[in-house]
């Protein structure tokens, strides 16, 4: 699965989602993108957007969305906190919905 991080997410959470091609915004030149503008992009190159902003599943119609977003609810967006989640996210990317949104945490 082609994997898109979201800039507030650590880079190296990529090497944790084994299996998955995954770059981040910063990788691909969309840093500092507008939610909207970053998920279209996004829509081009990849099967999934993971944030921690929790505020884009209001931001931004879910059904409305051009590909899966998987929103990551933890204490912080540091490695250590983030680490904690991946067993969640990979279950999550075996059974995810197209064009939802999946909270994980």
């Amino acid at each position: 699965m082609r994997i898109l991080l979201d800039e507030c997410i650590d880079w190296r959470l990529s090497r944790e989602l084994v299996g998955h091609e995954v770059k981040t915004a910063r990788q691909m030149g969309w840093a500092s993108r507008k939610n909207g503008e970053l998920l279209a992009l996004a829509a081009t190159a990849f099967d999934v957007f993971i944030t921690v902003d929790r505020n884009l599943s209001f931001q931004q119609n879910p059904s409305a969305m051009p590909l899966s977003v998987v929103v990551l609810r933890c204490r912080s967006n540091r490695l250590a906190d983030l680490k904690i989640l991946v067993p969640g996210i990979l279950e999550a990317l075996r059974k995810l919905p197209e064009r939802k949104a999946t909270f994980i945490g």
